[in-house]
């Protein structure tokens, strides 16, 4: 074929450009693309560019020619050798044709040529063999376009006779066209076969639905088929309806799409994963188009995965379940599964005295790439058995062992063998002095980092704040430290979670829920007591508890002791910021009230929102104007921006009054200030206040008549609000009170006590003493002191990997915890857990993949749940089996590790987030 007058390299390339560019404007489904081998096309890419006077190329990809690319002396290239890309260990008697190796990567071993392209090239040159591709629909909305480079690959077993055969069909045919392939092969007539999807050795469903596909009906890779011969009178295969194979026999695939298949930069192999083969191959200007993608060369939504990548299972080696669940949701963190494909030899540290020598990497390499190669057959993890029992012996033999101990070992020993620094610095870290947060964790990190640096840093690990405090000197060291993983107590018996509002009577902020643990057992005291250090109460405020139903005051919970027990998870609880005043006060309680509209006439007014609670002194006589004031004060907040700037002011001037620097007399008399009441620049707000009798008084006229206060400590005030009203001031905050513990929508399984995960973080980080075998050496006094220690996360990683602490270890026995954790699937917020004020960002993190634990301990068994990221849908590995789950279904009572990944927000490119 090469015998034809040859073009000089320019012509070649302009001609292949312009068929290229011809092609792309109009593929489609069904369309062929062939593999070539990248060996041979990177030479034809370099003879085509070699008088081109811009290639910067990496020097890397020539080595293999002897000759720069500029060089006049490049050679024109051989036939078309794709020999290295076919599988000769395929088996004689199978019906697979050709068959290329299971771990081939686009742009490392081959590139996609539209067929025009191929068409061309092989006129020129020959060669060989062919190795076409069709372009099929793909994605969850079967929109994307992709070539099947691996189309199934099916073990089709015929009984009674016991025959068997590989065969490679499209998983976009259908049942009937994979009935009559099977029937074509063993020489069977079409009536009497039917076939079993056999997964697993199991009989799972009979195909009988002629025109599903077989993707649809969810065929893997390297599974089996049962073929199964029937006779007239034999009944097994009854779902089998007659005439169904012959009518599929005149079916065609479903029609091409319209989408488009862009091939804009055709010449170039598809964003090459690996840095050693990171040359542009057409770096010619004039080859591409100016609008070629850079991160997909083959333009819009293109990819080349063939069969479903990433469903391969590991078979039990002997109670090796704790390895093999471990194994999976590590393979199955995107950042490693993009790194161990990539060459990641050249960060191995050899010498690291901490290390593995390289060995641990690498076994676990080459297992993840094992387990990410096109198939479905289960592997055998027995080399990486043995080095993991030649390092960690303690996981060697056949006993069953923790599958988070596993994890810990794995992280840690797979960061020392890829530490990109070889000679670690001895670094002393310095004591905070005084020195802010922020300056003092980053150098904690800058020291780390300069110590440990590695693929394993980069994603897992983060920062915690670590507070001691020395009982009595109160002396207070702060370290920040890095974890690889969170290890979680589960709490459920001891404490609670509660939602309480909390409400500013002074105008300084709008009402917000605030979610704390407290003792199960505890007291409203111990209520008080965390709200106050979750909502940064003033030294000269106090926390006023109330229960609040159908939008009034149920009752006041002012008694400190009583039991918390009284409050219901179904409650409505509101904490009001008041000023510690106790003389000569009342309480203020103003009461929203809109009015009710029925279908046909407009009833009275009914109360609706929360009451908001203040402080009034009764040392001098109240006036109608001096309510008014307080009121427009405790309202401030809620006014919309566009309201009355001189009343913005008027407030303005209150709040300054009542600031951080108020004395609590100050404050106190500011409650009833009079100058700004009669500077007159206030709006009259629609008041009504309750006397004794229950007669209603109103407050909107005549500011400077005196009040007459009830002898009751509470004085009742509503605010009628009117339509006319709502326009300047927006009560929607108001009008949302959570209940005490919301339910998720796992309440549906009955479960008597859901433990948040939250709830188990907060336990983790809450301020507590060390226990007495961890007495901590205070530097002030000199002696070992039994601190308190509180923990707060600082820097959160791109993959945080949570251990739900079920197994308890006494002397006398283990017990493991069957606690049920509602865990977040989706959403999981972490931003106000954060210490790190700096970072502005939100810290959502999503649920990818978990190890589960069933049984009890040394004799239970582990499994793995784990969401295809690609696919987006949730599969069970259990060892070597792997079956589809509903997201429903991943939160049970047995989750054991938690990963989940950071979701990246449209605001990350523009913070500075840890």
């Amino acid at each position: 074929m090469g015998e034809m007058l040859e073009l000089s390299p320019d012509e070649e390339r302009i001609m292949i450009r312009d068929i290229a560019l011809s092609s792309q404007s109009n593929s489609k489904e069904g369309d062929t693309f062939f593999l070539i081998t990248q060996r041979w096309w990177q030479h034809w890419i370099e003879y085509v560019n070699q008088d081109q006077s811009n290639n910067s190329y990496d020097g890397s990809s020539f080595l293999e020619y002897g000759d720069l690319p500029n060089s006049n002396a490049l050679k024109r290239p051989a036939v078309i050798d794709n020999s290295d890309l076919i599988d000769d260990s395929v088996s004689e008697d199978s019906s697979t044709g050709i068959d290329i190796h299971d771990t081939l990567l686009e742009g490392r071993d081959y590139v996609l040529l539209p067929q025009e392209v191929w068409n061309q090239l092989y006129a020129w040159y020959g060669g060989g063999p062919t190795l076409p591709r069709k372009v099929i629909s793909a994605g969850l909305s079967q929109t994307e376009l992709a070539v099947e480079v691996y189309p199934l690959r099916l073990q089709l077993l015929m009984l009674p006779r016991n025959d068997r055969t590989s065969i490679r069909i499209s998983k976009k045919e259908t049942i009937g066209q994979l009935h009559r392939k099977a029937c074509e092969i063993f020489d069977l007539p079409l009536d009497q076969v039917c076939i079993w999807d056999y997964y697993a050795r199991r009989k799972n469903a009979l195909m009988n639905d002629m025109d599903k596909t077989l993707d649809d009906a969810n065929i893997q890779m390297d599974q089996d088929i049962l073929v199964e011969v029937i006779n007239n009178t034999n009944d097994t295969c009854s779902a089998h309806e007659n005439g169904s194979a012959q009518r599929e026999a005149n079916s065609v695939l479903v029609e091409p799409s319209n989408s488009n298949l862009s091939i804009a930069g055709g010449l170039s192999a598809s964003r090459v994963p690996s840095r050693s083969y990171n040359a542009d191959l057409s770096s010619s200007q004039n080859l591409n188009p100016p609008a070629r993608d850079a991160e997909n060369p083959y333009g819009s939504g293109v990819t080349t995965r063939g069969s479903v990548s990433g469903l391969t299972g590991l078979l039990n080696l002997g109670n090796t379940c704790f390895m093999n669940s471990a194994i999976q949701c590590l393979v199955h963190t995107p950042e490693f599964a993009r790194y161990f494909r990539e060459d990641y030899h050249q960060e191995i540290n050899w010498q690291n005295p901490l290390g593995m020598v390289g060995e641990l990497a690498l076994a676990f390499g080459e297992l993840l790439r094992k387990l990410w190669a096109p198939g479905r057959t289960p592997i055998a993890p027995r080399p990486f058995k043995a080095k993991l029992a030649r390092f960690a012996p303690q996981f060697s033999g056949h006993n069953q062992h923790d599958s988070q101990e596993l994890l810990a070992f794995l992280l840690d020993g797979l960061h020392e063998d890829l530490n990109r620094v070889k000679h670690k610095p001895y670094i002393k870290s310095r004591d905070a002095d005084g020195r802010p947060d922020e300056e003092v964790a980053d150098e904690y990190w800058a020291n780390h980092i300069a110590r440990n640096d590695s693929i394993i840093v980069d994603v897992c690990q983060g920062q915690y704040k670590s507070t001691l405090v020395c009982p009595v000197c109160n002396k207070v060291s702060v370290t920040f430290d890095p974890f690889m993983y969170l290890s979680l107590p589960l709490q459920s018996t001891s404490s609670r979670t509660m939602t309480v509002t909390v409400f500013t009577c002074d105008g300084t902020a709008l009402p917000s829920p605030c979610t704390v643990t407290v003792p199960k057992q505890g007291r409203c005291k111990d209520l008080i007591q965390a709200l106050s250090n979750a909502c940064s109460l003033k030294h000269n405020e106090r926390l006023l508890l109330v229960e609040v139903r159908n939008h009034l005051i149920h009752r006041f919970l002012e008694d400190p002791l009583q039991l918390l027990s009284t409050i219901k998870d179904d409650d409505h609880v509101a904490v009001y910021k008041i000023p510690k005043i106790e003389k000569n006060t009342k309480y203020l309680q103003l009461i929203h009230r809109r009015r009710e509209h029925d279908s046909h006439t407009v009833s009275g007014w009914k109360p609706y929102g929360t009451p908001i609670v203040s402080l009034i002194s009764c040392d001098d006589p109240v006036t109608r104007g001096d309510i008014q004031v307080i009121v427009n004060r405790m309202l401030s907040p809620l006014l919309r921006k566009s309201g009355n700037t001189e009343h913005t002011n008027t407030e303005t001037s209150i709040t300054k009054a009542a600031g951080d620097n108020a004395s609590s007399d100050a404050y106190a008399t500011n409650l009833v200030s009079n100058s700004v009441n009669k500077a007159g620049r206030m709006p009259t707000l629609p008041l009504l206040l309750i006397d004794e009798s229950n007669a209603c008084i109103d407050l909107s006229m005549g500011e400077d008549k005196v009040v007459k206060l009830p002898s009751s400590s509470t004085l009742l005030v509503y605010i009628d609000w009117s339509q006319k009203l709502l326009e300047k001031y927006d009560t929607h905050p108001l009008e949302t009170l959570p209940e005490v513990l919301k339910y998720g929508p796992v309440s549906k399984k009955a479960r008597t006590e859901p433990l948040s995960l939250y709830t188990c973080l907060e336990a983790f980080l809450r301020e507590e003493p060390l226990v007495p075998e961890d007495m901590w050496y205070c530097p002030q006094c000199k002696e070992r002191r039994q601190a308190s220690k509180k923990l707060d996360l600082w820097r959160l990683p791109e993959v945080l990997v949570i251990h739900l602490k079920r197994f308890s270890y006494s002397r006398s026995m283990k017990h493991k915890l069957e606690t049920f954790v509602n865990f977040p699937v989706h959403d999981f917020d972490l931003t106000n857990y954060v210490a790190n004020k700096n970072n502005s960002r939100r810290q959502l993190y999503e649920l990818y993949a978990l190890t589960n634990h069933y049984g009890s301990m040394g004799s239970g068994h582990y499994t793995a749940h784990i969401k295809l990221l690609d696919e987006n849908r949730w599969y069970n590995f259990d060892d070597s089996h792997i079956s589809p789950i509903s997201e429903d279904d991943v939160n049970t009572a047995a989750a054991y590790v938690l990963f989940y990944r950071r979701v990246r927000s449209d605001d990350d490119s523009v913070s500075n987030g840890a």
